[in-house]
C-alpha cells in the first residue's frame, strides 16, 4: 500500500457518466453521493470496469459504471472493516502483491475523478510540528481524469455457505506510480492517470495487463495537470463543498 492518494474530489452523477462513456449505470442512486468534494477511503466511489454479462462468457463485455468501496478487501478477507485499509497500491509491485495480483489479471477498472489532494509540510505551528499544507491536482482544462484501479469482490463466510449471491461487496483500489515533472514538487508518488486510448487494453476482463500501461504517465500529460494551494479545510473528512478547491494564496 501507499500512503497516496488519500483523497479526492468528483463531481459528476453516475447517470452522467455513464452517458458520456455509452456505459450502463449499475449505481443504485441513493447509494452514491453526487458530488463528493472530499472523497476518503471507505466511501462508496464510482468506477467503470468492463465485464460480460453473468453466466455469458463468449459475449462481449460492456462497459459499466459500478459503485464500490474505496479500499480494497481481499476475497480471504474474514470481516469487513479489519485489516488493512488498501486504498492504495503500487503499480511496480501489484503482480508481487497476495491482495492486487489476482485483480491485475483481470479485475481492473477506472476511478473517474475531477482532481486528488495532496499534503506538503509548512510551516511549524503552536504545537512544535510542521503543519500540513492542502494542495488539489486537477486538469488545466477542467476535463475529468480516470485513475487506473483494481478491484474485488468480497462476502462473508456465512454468505459464501449459504450460497447467498446478494451479500457480495464489490471494493477498489488506486493505483500509484513514481511522480513526474512538476508534480514531483508536492509528492514523490501519483495515481495512475490512464489515458483514454489506454482504456480498451486496462479494461478488458479476458487478458493480463500489459506492463506498459502501468509505467508512470507520460510527462505530457502530467504537464497539463494544474497545481493549486488550497484551505486546510480538506482536512477534516467532514467538511464538503465547492469551496474546498478554492485556490489559497499563500501568504508566508
Amino acid at each position: 500500500m501507499d500512503g497516496m492518494c488519500g483523497r479526492y474530489a468528483v463531481t459528476t452523477d453516475p447517470a452522467k457518466l455513464a452517458a458520456e462513456l455509452d456505459a450502463r449505470n449499475e449505481v443504485v442512486p441513493e447509494s452514491f453521493a453526487p458530488a463528493n468534494y472530499n472523497v476518503a477511503p471507505t466511501t462508496t466511489v464510482m468506477t467503470v470496469v468492463d465485464r460480460h454479462e453473468h453466466g455469458s462468457p463468449d459475449d462481449d463485455p460492456a462497459r459499466r459504471v459500478r459503485a464500490m468501496r474505496w479500499g480494497l478487501v481481499p476475497s480471504w478477507t474474514k470481516e469487513l472493516g479489519k485489516g488493512p485499509l488498501l486504498f492504495n497500491a503500487r503499480a511496480e509491485s501489484l503482480s508481487e502483491k497476495p491482495a492486487f495480483r489476482n485483480s491485475l489479471k483481470g479485475k481492473r477498472c477506472l476511478v473517474p475523478m475531477d482532481g486528488w489532494y495532496e499534503w506538503k509540510a509548512g510551516p511549524v505551528g503552536a504545537n512544535g510540528k510542521p503543519t500540513k499544507v492542502p494542495y488539489f491536482m486537477s486538469p488545466d482544462d477542467n476535463t475529468r481524469l480516470f485513475m487506473g484501479g483494481l478491484w474485488a469482490a468480497w462476502r462473508p463466510a456465512e454468505a459464501r455457505a449459504a450460497g447467498d449471491d446478494s451479500a457480495w461487496v464489490s471494493s477498489t483500489t488506486i493505483v500509484t506510480t513514481d511522480a513526474v515533472g512538476p508534480l514531483t514538487d508536492v509528492h514523490h508518488r501519483m495515481p495512475l492517470i490512464m489515458p483514454i486510448e489506454y482504456w480498451d487494453a486496462w479494461l478488458d476482463p479476458d487478458s493480463p495487463a500489459d506492463p506498459a500501461l502501468l509505467a508512470p504517465p507520460a510527462l505530457e500529460l502530467v504537464e497539463r495537470i494544474a497545481i493549486r494551494q488550497v484551505s486546510p479545510l480538506v482536512n477534516r473528512v467532514s467538511n464538503n463543498g465547492p469551496e474546498l478547491l478554492d485556490e489559497v494564496r499563500d501568504m508566508g
